[in-house]
């Protein structure tokens, strides 16, 4: 059978966000196996630069000439993958490409990978959820995700993350003494709950004065997020590296002793699953679908959200118990294996055939 022509709808690096993580992996990846994919970037970089800092004029001049790739490159194409999130990325994004699919008479799938989509699904124009069901197939990473739309009335199919265990490997474990370093991978946003990492990290300092708590990511927060760890007295121990391309963090996983994934509103966090590629013991809050990837003392601990005192507990038991620490990177190791590309390439394949056919039929 003749493989599908596909049109690939996301963003890119920068800035480095799960979604633009993923469609990079997918657009390399899929290539490599001989599939022909054409990508339509639907973050390209402004030109000139400043129109970024316009909102309005921003906006229009990405869709405009968005619409135009999209249109010229769905026509090319048998099935149109679209990655999508929620808000205002719906709209700007998401909703033109699945328009275009059916103007043009293609087989949409909608790879929908918000975090916050059960507020958004309740809160949305009807148009919304109309579109959802008109793609030929909804997929999410997430059981948990799988879970929202099935309160809406919409089917959906578990196709979960890509994680490159070529590049994401375990470290030799290094005695850290009284310097361990604690990694959190998200971007500096409210949703993350960076905050109460570094409140939680308050008392780990104090058990363990030569620990680091490294924020690896950019964003609105930044110097919010400095300000609290100088009011607390942590600006030496609480580091910003500032965005870290993908490439790169393999090192920092290599480097760190701990993953903290302390977010408020979550799916299925590419850091976790990184992490335990990378042999290393996580501490999550246990935010949306994040217990459907880490079971609590089975992978990793779960605390609930914005509890710092929680949290540090966590972090403490895990750095003291060497036992507990090796017990939980061991799982999640062997855990890793089943998003593997070898086990999630397949996945798609057969997606992207049924998407086609459903269309044709």
């Amino acid at each position: 059978m003749t493989e599908p022509r596909i049109c690939l709808v996301g963003p890119l690096p920068p800035p480095s966000g799960g979604m633009a993580n993923q469609c990079q992996q997918l657009l390399r990846l899929l290539s490599a196996d001989g599939l022909q994919v054409e990508l339509v970037r639907n973050n390209p970089p402004y030109a000139p630069a400043w129109l970024g800092a316009v909102p309005g004029l921003r906006a229009l001049t990405r869709l405009l000439p968005y619409v135009w790739r999209l249109w010229r490159a769905i026509g090319r194409a048998d099935v149109v993958h679209v990655l999508a999130n929620s808000g205002w990325a719906w709209h700007l994004f998401a909703a033109p490409a699945l328009c275009i699919a059916r103007l043009r008479g293609r087989a949409a799938i909608v790879n929908y990978r918000g975090g916050e989509a059960s507020s958004f699904f309740v809160h949305a124009p009807g148009h919304v959820l109309r579109s959802l069901r008109a793609a030929e197939l909804r997929v999410t990473p997430s059981d948990y995700l799988r879970r929202v739309f099935a309160e809406h009335g919409l089917d959906a199919e578990v196709i979960p993350n890509i994680l490159d265990l070529v590049r994401f490997v375990p470290a030799p474990k290094r005695d850290f003494g009284l310097a361990p370093q604690v990694l959190v991978a998200r971007n500096l946003e409210p949703i993350y709950g960076l905050d109460t990492a570094i409140r939680a990290f308050l008392p780990v300092r104090a058990a363990f004065p030569g620990a680091r708590l490294i924020l690896a990511g950019s964003g609105p927060q930044l110097a919010a997020l400095r300000e609290l760890s100088a009011r607390l007295g942590l600006a030496d121990a609480v580091h910003f590296p500032g965005r870290v391309p993908h490439e790169q963090m393999p090192r920092l996983y290599a480097e760190s002793d701990l993953a903290l994934n302390p977010s408020t509103v979550d799916n299925m966090p590419n850091s976790v699953l990184e992490a335990y590629a990378s042999g290393l013991p996580v501490v999550s809050t246990d935010a949306g679908g994040v217990p459907d990837i880490c079971g609590h003392e089975v992978e990793g601990l779960l605390v609930p959200v914005n509890d710092a005192e929680a949290m540090a507990a966590a972090m403490l038991r895990l750095l003291r118990d060497n036992g507990l620490r090796a017990r939980l990177s061991a799982a999640g190791l062997r855990r890793s294996e089943a998003w593997g590309w070898q086990q999630v390439k397949e996945q798609w394949r057969v997606a992207y055939r049924r998407a086609m056919a459903m269309r044709e039929n």
